[in-house]
């Protein structure tokens, strides 16, 4: 298999499942009580040498990422899902200057719904330009 010299290619990296309590949404309860969110977190890097050079400087570290989004998740109280998938999908942009598109689904496990659903979620892109 020829794969050239060490030439650097597009790299993928997903984070599923990260799990944040925080006091997100519209309703006084859910700002009181709090529930757990989730995100699934896309990142593409244009160029990345990591999977020839087996350096984490060349890629991102996943738990700085996930360190992030839950200091997102943290800090402020959103009424809307979409408003925190973005604030996390624009950190992640602004604090990883090697990424240059992030994706984040944010998801309540446990909605306030008068029917029963598993979840309800978004989804945020955000390309560096």
């Amino acid at each position: 298999m020829n794969m050239g010299k060490n030439k650097e290619r597009p790299l993928r990296i997903t984070i599923r499942g990260l799990e944040v309590f925080a006091y997100h949404g519209l309703l006084p309860e859910e700002r009181e009580q709090g529930q757990t969110f989730r995100f699934d977190i896309g990142m593409t890097l244009k160029e990345s040498p990591a999977p020839q050079s087996d350096n984490i400087a060349d890629t991102v570290d996943y738990a700085d990422v996930c360190d992030l989004a839950a200091r997102v998740t943290t800090a402020e109280t959103y009424n809307l899902l979409e408003k925190l998938a973005a604030v996390i999908a624009d950190e992640i942009l602004k604090n990883f200057p090697q990424v240059s598109k992030a994706k984040v689904r944010a998801a309540k496990a446990a909605p306030p719904l008068s029917h029963p659903v598993a979840e309800v979620s978004v989804m945020v892109k955000r390309d560096r330009v």
